[in-house]
């Protein structure tokens, strides 16, 4: 960070100090003071909603809502950080592996499957062949990212990790970046207008940040950090999945066509994780049975919630909106 934008921070924040309801807030208790900032925030999230709802698209604001409950999920995951210091090893491997079995099913039937019916009504015949370049920029997408900010797995334990904070710093980080094409994923299962893709994804990317929360906060309490904090940090990692989200319901939603695209990146994305960071991790210090076990149940579980929730498009049926310009084209084609 170069020196100009260090003065450029500083006269923002000295400006900030003499605000005069700054200066309210700060002689509040400390209770109303969060409290404050929870109705704040709270308010601003309603009023961007219900302007998203009403004067742009509702399902860009379904989208959007489901994506930052998914982030939320991340402090929820983190709650244990505010009574233990550690977990066991063990624990943290099963909960990641059934998260990550949850997060294949979920991006299996929720958005391959769809997404490749999707490219078929856009382009006949092509579906497939869309899906798996989408798929591949995805993962191209978080394979450049890693290689430009390396960082630790979940759950490594080494002296240099836990006594660096530099390395755990790397490490959330890291974790931020891999949230963002998650609420991306899940502002894409929206943009079909289909809830039974949306809520798929949506409860698979929250389930799998709760162990995510939980390894983001215990390393930050081991180091000194006050379990608050920890608790605070671990959320703040999950909420740029409401970005992502917004881009990609947007995106889909106003340029239909990008759907199948936008579902095949998201996937690729989301395997890229899970391939790369959660099963390895899962598998690296000898509690590979109950970890793939948990993989394997996290798989099924999902594969019967998908069914339960209304199943995906089927294949022969025409899958894109009546709405759609695709769809007008399509129908004045035949005739």
């Amino acid at each position: 960070m170069n020196v100009n934008t260090l003065d450029t921070l500083e006269t923002w924040a000295k400006k900030i100090l003499a605000w005069p309801f700054y200066k309210q807030f700060q002689n509040q208790s400390l209770l109303a003071q969060r409290l404050i900032v929870v109705a704040s925030l709270a308010s601003w999230t309603t009023v961007i909603l219900a302007f998203l709802y009403f004067f742009v698209n509702p399902i860009v604001a379904y989208g959007s809502l489901a994506s930052i409950l998914a982030g939320l999920a991340t402090g929820v995951g983190a709650l244990p950080a505010l009574f233990f210091k550690e977990v066991k090893q063990r624990t943290l491997y099963i909960m990641l592996g059934g998260a990550a079995g949850v997060m294949l099913a979920a991006t299996a039937f929720s958005l391959l499957v769809p997404g490749i019916q999707y490219g078929n009504q856009i382009w006949p015949g092509k579906g497939i062949f869309v899906v798996a370049f989408g798929m591949m920029i995805g993962a191209l997408f978080l394979e450049m990212a890693d290689r430009y900010l390396p960082h630790g797995h979940f759950t490594e334990e080494s002296p240099e990790l836990v006594g660096s904070l530099r390395k755990i710093w790397l490490f959330i980080t890291a974790i931020t970046l891999h949230n963002f094409p998650e609420g991306m994923a899940v502002g894409v299962s929206f943009g079909s207008g289909d809830w039974h893709n949306g809520l798929a994804i949506a409860f698979a990317v929250g389930l799998q940040n709760m162990p995510e929360g939980l390894a983001v906060a215990l390393p930050l309490v081991g180091l000194g950090y006050s379990r608050k904090q920890a608790l605070l940090i671990a959320t703040l990692t999950g909420l740029v999945e409401p970005i992502g989200g917004f881009l990609g319901v947007a995106s889909v939603t106003l340029f239909f066509p990008l759907l199948p695209i936008g579902m095949a990146f998201a996937a690729g994305a989301m395997l890229f994780v899970i391939t790369d960071d959660i099963i390895p991790e899962t598998q690296s210090k000898g509690k590979a049975r109950s970890a793939t076990f948990a993989v394997m149940i996290g798989f099924v579980i999902m594969m019967i919630l998908d069914n339960m929730l209304g199943g995906g498009p089927s294949t022969g049926s025409n899958v894109l909106p009546a709405s759609t310009p695709v769809q007008a084209v399509s129908s004045g084609d035949r005739q």
